[in-house]
């Protein structure tokens, strides 16, 4: 694996600076045969580096290498990644649990957002949800619905009240919007936590029309700056947890393993510095990610927010365990073009007997993730917050990396449904590889869970509950980046799928 250290040339005298490198960004040379890549954390090793971390922790001789906040890990299967949110939590004995909080979670009725928040109610938080539905609204202007048939905020409440016992209080705001509203609200609640979900989240969908990439700085960025400013308006020491994505660092950019948000470098002169990873977004959606990062580098040095990032993979997955408890629990699942994740899309298109969508090569290697772990790690968040003055506390919140066209072949393999290469609407690299240091959580007791072909039979059973909701026009894509993809992809027609019969995929 390569050193996360990477020494920058400076061309033409002009002088780099940690700003500059903030934006940088290397795209390797193209490799026509890469191999496969496939990271995965196995309990084995998660169990090791807990015990390996906790054994440190009561060696005051080794203590000192886990104060240090420029302390950060490297490969995720052989090493132990260190940072101050360790040892602040094992000394506080929150491992694997703390004190009952309240959380208010932004963006609560969307697919992430909401097993989230019934995760943390079953966890025994006090939970308060803001959505101004605009996914629901966004459902409407695509036409195409869920394929679950999701219930209004209002019912999903009482259904869990119904079933926990527990209250989940829902307040429909738009936080980019109703900012007075917002600082009032966090007055008035007084949260210990509040997660950021709040953010149109779908790439194809930013890069789909001017429209979608205005909404999308409008409501993304917006809505940050305006959730740091009500923090300080309120006068409340509120962390800070947000949703970002693993696309803020580029694919196969870093020279190497990827780091935990930041990265040594070696700057003019033989400086040696530990600064945010270089941004390289490949949409809108991810520009405004990377400018999220930013602000909240700001208002942490500027105001001394305590704020987490999480640098997501591609979640899958629909249900949880609290969200199966329930019919009217349910989550929500996409499966269209703009807003079906790549493995959601194959498991449902696999379920119809579709041949499955592969755009490009399918070279193209991302992280991945289980809905489940999503809500588990913002509970870790949660429950170990940075501690005021430290810097902006980054994780990678990923399972695993797998190469798309490899996810393909699994599926493929499981079903018997052919694959279908076709013209990539998206303007990427054909291959790439992905390394990622991911240790952070599974020091703070993370066991993940990865891709299994036993865990997608709870895909393939909702998607053949709900077969009659799904509109196969919706699964090719509809979302270009740019004239020349749009042209590639001209020959593609919604029309020319069609779903086999219950008994032709039998």
């Amino acid at each position: 694996s390569s050193s996360s250290s990477t020494e920058w040339s400076v061309f033409d005298k002009v002088q780099v600076t940690n700003f500059s490198l903030l934006f940088s960004g290397r795209r390797h040379p193209q490799q026509p045969n890469l191999p496969h890549t496939h990271t995965n954390i196995s309990s084995y090793h998660c169990n090791l580096t807990m015990k390996f971390t906790l054994l440190l922790t009561i060696l005051p001789s080794f203590a000192v290498s886990f104060t240090s906040p420029a302390s950060f890990g490297v490969k995720a299967n052989n090493a132990v990644t260190s940072s101050s949110v360790v040892l602040n939590a094992e000394a506080n004995g929150e491992v694997n649990g703390s004190a009952h909080k309240k959380v208010i979670v932004l963006g609560g009725d969307g697919f992430c957002g909401w097993p989230t928040s019934l995760h943390l109610s079953d966890q025994g938080h006090d939970v308060v949800i803001v959505d101004n539905l605009s996914r629901r609204n966004i459902d409407n202007e695509l036409g195409c619905d869920s394929l679950t048939p999701i219930k209004s905020p209002e019912a999903r409440c009482k259904a869990w009240k119904e079933v926990s016992g527990k209250d989940i209080k829902f307040v429909n705001l738009d936080v980019a919007k109703d900012y007075d509203r917002l600082v009032e609200l966090i007055k008035d609640e007084k949260p210990d936590s509040i997660v950021h979900f709040a953010e149109q989240r779908a790439a194809p969908y930013s890069m789909k029309s001017s429209k979608g990439k205005r909404y999308t700085v409008d409501n993304n960025v917006s809505g940050a700056n305006n959730l740091c400013c009500a923090v300080v308006d309120s006068d409340l020491d509120v962390h800070i947890v947000h949703l970002g994505t693993m696309g803020v660092y580029g694919y196969g950019t870093s020279g190497g393993e990827i780091p935990e948000g930041y990265i040594d470098v070696i700057l003019p002169g033989g400086r040696e510095s530990n600064i945010l990873h270089p941004a390289y977004p490949g949409s809108i959606y991810h520009a405004t990610k990377c400018l999220d990062a930013l602000l909240w580098q700001f208002y942490q040095k500027n105001d001394q927010l305590r704020i987490t990032d999480l640098h997501q993979g591609i979640v899958w997955g629909t249900n949880t365990p609290q969200t199966s408890k329930d019919e009217r629990l349910i989550n929500r699942f996409d499966y269209d073009g703009d807003y079906g994740t790549v493995l959601n899309r194959f498991l449902m298109q696999a379920s119809m007997g579709v041949p499955l969508t592969v755009y490009g090569t399918g070279g193209q290697t991302r992280a991945f993730i289980h809905i489940t772990d999503t809500a588990r790690c913002i509970e870790i968040a949660v429950n170990n917050p940075p501690a005021k003055g430290e810097r902006v506390e980054i994780f990678n919140q990923v399972a695993e990396t797998r190469r798309v066209r490899d996810v393909a072949n699994l599926v493929a393999d499981m079903t018997g449904v052919d694959v279908n290469f076709i013209p990539n609407p998206r303007q990427e690299a054909a291959e790439n590889e992905l390394e990622v240091a991911n240790n952070k959580f599974c020091n703070l007791g993370l066991d993940p869970i990865t891709l299994d072909t036993g865990l997608f039979d709870e895909v393939t059973t909702i998607v053949k509950k709900y077969k009659e909701r799904c509109d196969p026009e919706k699964i090719l894509p509809a979302s270009f980046w740019n004239k020349k993809r749009a042209e590639e992809c001209a020959s593609l027609d919604p029309s020319s799928i069609k779903f086999k019969s219950e008994k032709e995929t039998a």
